[in-house]
């Protein structure tokens, strides 16, 4: 391959011109990333050298990055921003015992737009449906969700499935909480689903039927695809845009370090999730947005909270909660309920993703006095929570999670509306 390398001042140029010849590439240019210990000045290490990573892949057109650095010029933290910034340039990052490389992602002919996240249950659902949502107003939008629960072929679910119809998928042995039919229960448009497994650290599925999704969705001719990610891993194809999805309670460097930053790098805009204490100190978080900035000047950033909203009335009834919230926020979440919802809520329960905690919950004496069951459409909502509230003929409620913006410089609709303006018209970013 023709690359650009990384170099340091920590090393005699002798010696990095000898790796230059003896490395089976062809060394364009190189940049001098630190390190004075081994500099006189003037060296001639035979390539054009470059004052920055990016000045040397325009100048050199070079197909990968090689580093030929080391500690303590580069410490991993830095190797990982430089990784990154490779990668979002569409070229591979190599190194002695390593080698990173960037999604591959597969062309799509339709306008289209990605839901990413930095992790799972950071919201990245609940946002996609807001989107979803908003978009559908005043155009034909078809959701494209894989997941770890997905289907073995890609398959079309229609708007509103009716809860016998999930119970019917879960029994069947189908997981009938997955991404795709959350989707098209709370956005309440045609969704398509698909299935995913493994991830590696840049976003890149090792297995993924999303591709042959991505075909069916097209087919049906819509105005928008909007393709929605699983985990920190990439819908593996090309979209015009992306929202990037983030809990501002993650730990700082699975969002600006590591390839947090790569995916900084190819999005258009960050929505912060549960940005409210005590799930995160607003010192924190503004030292957050602080971060982000500096991986991308001026990348746009939405702080947001979420609050449940069930899709049918609960006024009245004595409720128990079921989701995936985590429990700082519980007392929170049954006083929404209860003020603008009207319900008496005996329980909140953040076990969905727990069934043997989950279970416990279904068998206390809260849980038995309730009159409705209501709960998010995640992990095990179907096939413990709808068959126990079968079992006991209690009525059982869907709940959407809110998005719900804070004040701030940016309006989320707004951004959102003008992304998808850009892409339908075809106007790069």
């Amino acid at each position: 391959m023709n690359v650009l390398a990384l170099i340091d001042g920590e090393h005699y140029p002798d010696v990095v011109r000898v790796a230059f010849v003896a490395m089976p590439h062809e060394v364009l240019g190189a940049v001098l990333v630190g390190g004075t210990e081994k500099l006189r000045g003037g060296e001639d290490y035979g390539v054009p050298l470059f004052e920055t990573l990016e000045e040397g892949i325009e100048a050199t057109g070079a197909e990968a990055i090689v580093d030929l650095s080391d500690e303590p010029v580069l410490d991993p933290r830095g190797r990982f921003q430089l990784a990154s910034r490779s990668l979002a340039a569409g070229l591979s990052y190599l190194g002695a015992d390593f080698r990173f490389d960037p999604v591959r992602f597969e062309p799509f002919e339709l306008p289209s737009l990605a839901v990413i996240g930095t992790g799972k249950r950071v919201g990245k659902t609940a946002v996609a449906g807001h989107v979803a949502r908003l978009l559908a107003r005043d155009r034909d939008v078809v959701v494209v969700a894989m997941g770890r629960g997905g289907p073995r072929e890609p398959i079309v679910a229609e708007p509103e499935p009716a809860l016998e119809d999930l119970l019917e998928l879960s029994r069947s042995g189908v997981h009938a909480a997955s991404d795709y039919l959350e989707d098209a229960a709370m956005a309440r448009v045609t969704t398509v689903g698909a299935r995913r497994c493994g991830g590696g650290l840049a976003g890149a599925p090792f297995f993924s039927n999303l591709p042959q999704a991505a075909r069916l969705a097209a087919s049906l001719a819509p105005d928008l695809v909007l393709f929605e990610g699983s985990g920190a891993a990439f819908p593996p194809v090309a979209t015009g845009g992306r929202i990037l999805v983030a809990g501002a309670a993650q730990d700082p460097e699975t969002i600006t370090g590591f390839f947090g930053a790569y995916r900084l790098l190819l999005s258009d805009l960050v929505i912060l999730t549960g940005c409210e204490e005590p799930l995160i100190d607003p010192r924190e978080l503004e030292s957050l947005k602080g971060a982000i900035d500096r991986v991308r000047r001026g990348l746009p950033v939405v702080e947001t909270i979420f609050r449940p909203n069930p899709v049918g009335s609960i006024k009245g009834r004595r409720v128990a909660f079921f989701s995936t919230a985590p429990d700082g926020i519980h007392a929170r979440l049954r006083e929404h309920l209860g003020r603008e919802h009207g319900a008496e809520v005996v329980l909140v329960s953040g076990n969905l993703g727990r069934r043997q905690e989950l279970r416990a919950d279904l068998a206390s004496v809260e849980a038995r006095s309730a009159e409705v069951y209501l709960v998010e459409l995640k992990a095990a909502a179907i096939d413990v929570v709808a068959e126990t509230a079968a079992e006991r003929e209690v009525e059982l409620v869907l709940c959407d999670n809110e998005v719900r913006p804070l004040r701030g410089e940016h309006d989320l609709d707004q951004l959102v509306a003008a992304l998808a303006d850009r892409i339908a018209g075809g106007v790069p970013a």
